[in-house]
């Protein structure tokens, strides 16, 4: 998948970008207070963008 693609899924969800990591970047869902790094890759494996949706709803 896309990082791009990933990014835009998680904040179609209502996720908050909080910070900027040395190899990664966090988002938050405000609702229910988890984050999750998403890495600065431009491709993403399958596996890992469902994992970090799954978190992050």
């Amino acid at each position: 998948m896309k990082r791009i693609d990933l990014i835009r899924a998680i904040e179609q969800m209502g996720c908050v970008f909080i910070r900027h990591g040395s190899r990664h970047d966090w988002y938050q869902n405000p609702a229910t207070k988890v984050s999750q790094p998403v890495p600065r890759h431009r491709e993403i494996k399958e596996s890992l963008a469902k994992h970090i949706l799954k978190m992050l709803r």
